[in-house]
């Protein structure tokens, strides 16, 4: 039996405890073990970590210790899996840059707050989103800084308002990425839970954290 590790916490904005129960049942029916946790203190548990198939960090904003960012830094290197979601992996740990380099990027804006928006989809030959079509979401679209290293997956295109030196950018929203021997899954769908009743955002994510466990 595989194991999996669901860390939520930080903001309730994100419905961080909500999102991650969306993925609990299906990652049971795949034959994992899913353990919760709503403190960061389970990242100085080095043996717990390194024993992991899968984590899932669902935790906005907040701070990593260092020997907490250490722990899951180094179980990562090693092999376990990571694979999260918008906040509750894209904007956590704003002071801790080694987090953000494992993870391979971090949000910085929402331009225009909730909006309309296409995800792109960018590599439709990816076992992630291979028979996924671009699709419309109704959210926040996030504005990141990421890593050029990053194996984009699906994007969107930013709008003029209000920020008008970025209309037309095109934006990464979906990658995957190595860290060390540990793959790395990111989506910036899922602001709150009921982002993930749009069929296609809910896939990504579900074959994001197959895709991502060792």
């Amino acid at each position: 039996m595989k194991s999996a590790l669901l860390v939520w916490g930080g903001w309730d904005g994100h419905e961080p405890k909500q999102c991650v129960d969306r993925f609990v049942p299906f990652l049971a029916s795949h034959g994992y073990a899913v353990e919760l946790a709503d403190t960061l203190a389970v990242f100085e548990d080095t043996e717990k970590l390194n024993s992991l198939d899968l984590i899932t960090p669902c935790w906005t904003m907040g701070q990593l210790s260092a020997e907490q960012e250490q722990g899951l830094l180094n179980a990562v290197k090693s092999g376990v899996g990571i694979a999260g979601w918008h906040g509750g992996m894209g904007d956590a740990f704003r002071s801790n840059t080694g987090y953000q380099f494992m993870t391979g990027g971090q949000w910085v804006e929402h331009p225009g707050g909730i909006i309309d928006y296409t995800v792109h989809i960018t590599r439709p030959d990816d076992s992630i989103t291979q028979g996924i079509s671009d699709f419309r979401m109704h959210s926040e679209l996030y504005y990141m800084h990421v890593d050029p290293s990053n194996e984009v997956l699906a994007t969107v295109t930013c709008p003029g308002e209000p920020y008008p030196w970025v209309e037309g950018c095109v934006m990464p929203t979906v990658w995957k990425r190595m860290y060390g021997a540990g793959r790395v899954f990111y989506s910036a769908l899922g602001h709150v839970a009921t982002d993930f009743d749009v069929p296609e955002a809910c896939e990504i994510m579900k074959r994001g954290l197959l895709w991502a466990s060792r």
